[in-house]
């Protein structure tokens, strides 16, 4: 126990095991605090407004957290996605809760790092960095595998339905111009919680970026909703 504490404390592993603490922290935090005011608000935030999303909008790490990419939808447009929403996709950070998967991912990460450099004794030595480095990329298989069989679960746990959260005539604050059929996301209030939809301008019409606007319309089997501005 004390071998592996100093390899966890070694200038290679620190790093880790600091965010490593932070997530436990995060998690009890989530847990005891949020369950302790409110189970349901907590339960909401995190399963329930988990919005199914088709793969061809623009996702930022800020939607990862909160948004849901159909499996099919992602590999029928797998090609207009860019590198970077690819490998959200890819290794789960899009489709599950964010913090779960980055959870995931850094425990598997800090676990190789920290075998690796115990084996060598490398974990206070430039060597180790071969370690940590080099244990990203096996760390994000290894998180893709654990990760995949919560999808369903994580689906499955929402038992009152994205169509009871009465997203037509909410509003929000458009950050990125629409036209045409070009899509984006958008935030609203829904229960006094943020989440982020798939929408598209009604008949296609400009909004400049900065525009209150309205959901308006669903396009039904889509997730893709509808929106103009508060003053059309």
């Amino acid at each position: 126990m004390k071998e592996l504490y100093y390899v966890a404390i070694g200038m290679v592993n620190l790093p880790l095991t600091i965010f490593l603490v932070i997530l436990v922290l995060y998690w009890l935090f989530s847990i005891f605090i949020g369950l302790d005011f409110d189970i349901d608000a907590d339960i909401d935030v995190e399963m329930d407004v988990e919005v199914d999303m088709d793969a061809s909008s623009s996702i930022d790490m800020q939607d990862a957290s909160n948004t849901e990419i159909k499996r099919e939808h992602a590999m029928r447009t797998r090609g207009k996605l860019n590198v970077f929403q690819v490998f959200l996709v890819y290794f789960n950070f899009v489709g599950l809760p964010f913090m779960f998967t980055l959870t995931a991912f850094v425990l598997f990460w800090w676990g190789i790092s920290m075998l690796g450099t115990s084996v060598t004794h490398s974990y206070n030595t430039t060597f180790g960095f071969v370690f940590f480095f080099g244990g990203i990329l096996p760390a994000l298989f290894v998180t893709k595998v654990f990760t995949t069989p919560f999808k369903a679960f994580f689906k499955n746990f929402n038992n009152k339905g994205e169509n009871t959260l009465e997203i037509l005539g909410r509003q929000g604050v458009l950050t990125t111009a629409l036209s045409g059929d070009k899509l984006t996301t958008l935030e609203i209030l829904v229960m006094d919680d943020p989440i982020k939809i798939l929408v598209q301008s009604k008949n296609g019409d400009s909004i400049p970026a900065n525009t209150t606007v309205e959901v308006v319309n669903e396009l039904k089997n889509k997730s893709i909703y509808l929106i103009q501005p508060i003053n059309y």
